[in-house]
């Protein structure tokens, strides 16, 4: 039995790749740009030397670069992901470093295998593509958890200071300082705004509505009655903390309850396609017999056709919408 490693070359050089994203991420931006960092991103800019202005204009700048590069050729798809996940690297910089990692990636068939030169540019190039995209959408996953994680902790945070006197502006610098990114920068950046002029209120309805979170909508339109109508804000604000948490354990729950359903919908999408990998593995010329025939290609589109509508019915089956 003659086994093949081409398989798994592929998926090491991917791997690799992945990792070499993140890797370029964190050299370039260092280690307070990681969303497990202890001190957020813009309090380590300020303990740097860097000037409060200066470190807004930094954040605002990499806040908005990627909904303004939604006009990029097939960039939009990548931009809406990378703009929740407020990925640094700019979006230029992005294709590059796909363009980059395809190369990489070539080089890496080149030596590892023995496909053909069009498969190798094929395969390379989605490496490139796919190993950028795949790196953006778990930060963008990862971000908005723990921005929903952080979220009832931060307006419980404001709700202690209100109710010892100090001004909303002044619990939002609080929780600014006190809570970790991602929701320790974003807090920070509104607290600068304010600083600067610029209403609390829709700074936060900017927030809301660049993470598309219901939650901070709720944050949001509740600062804007209690200014518009007044009120008690240390108690709506209570009450808000309460109705997120209830909704954060709300979809725990679910979240708990459909895991089997989820992971056997990703199993049994999964299945064929290692099925083929350990088949061309153990048994390489498994196919020569009929790859020549006029049905091959055909039946190959086919099989992938049906393969991607199984992974697309799975997903809708088990998200399950609360």
């Amino acid at each position: 039995m003659v086994l093949s490693a081409e398989p798994i070359i592929y998926g090491l050089i991917f791997v690799g790749v992945l990792a070499l994203v993140e890797g370029l991420y964190l050299t370039v931006f260092g280690k307070s740009i990681s969303l497990n960092s202890r001190v957020n991103r813009r309090l380590d800019m300020l303990e740097k030397g860097a000037d409060r202005e200066q470190v807004l204009e930094q954040l605002r700048k990499e806040m908005s670069q990627h909904l303004n590069a939604r006009g990029i050729p097939l960039y939009s798809i990548l931009a809406d992901k990378a703009q929740k996940a407020n990925i640094a690297f700019s979006p230029k910089a992005l294709i590059m470093i796909m363009g980059l990692l395809s190369v990489l990636a070539f080089l890496g068939l080149t030596v590892g295998t023995s496909a053909s030169l069009p498969a190798r540019l094929l395969v390379s190039v989605g490496m490139g593509v796919g190993a950028v995209f795949v790196w953006v959408s778990n930060k963008a996953k990862k971000r908005l958890s723990l921005v929903e994680e952080q979220l009832p902790e931060a307006v419980e945070l404001m709700v202690r200071s209100l109710r010892v006197g100090h001004p909303f502006s002044s619990a939002v610098s609080i929780v600014a300082k006190e809570v970790p990114d991602p929701l320790g920068t974003e807090f920070g950046m509104i607290a600068d705004e304010a600083a600067y002029g610029r209403d609390v209120s829709e700074s936060l309805k900017d927030l809301a509505e660049r993470m598309d979170m219901q939650d901070l909508r709720f944050l949001a339109v509740a600062v804007t009655i209690q200014q518009q109508s007044g009120g008690n804000l240390a108690e709506i604000l209570e009450g808000l903390a309460k109705v997120i948490r209830a909704r954060f354990k709300l979809f725990r729950r679910v979240k708990a309850i459909t895991a089997e359903s989820k992971w056997s919908g990703m199993f049994l999408s999964a299945f064929p396609v290692i099925a083929i990998v350990v088949i061309n593995i153990l048994k390489p010329d498994y196919y020569d017999d009929v790859i020549d025939t006029p049905v091959f290609i055909p039946a190959a589109i086919a099989v992938g056709v049906f393969l991607v509508m199984n992974v697309v019915f799975m997903k809708i089956m088990v998200n399950i919408k609360v």
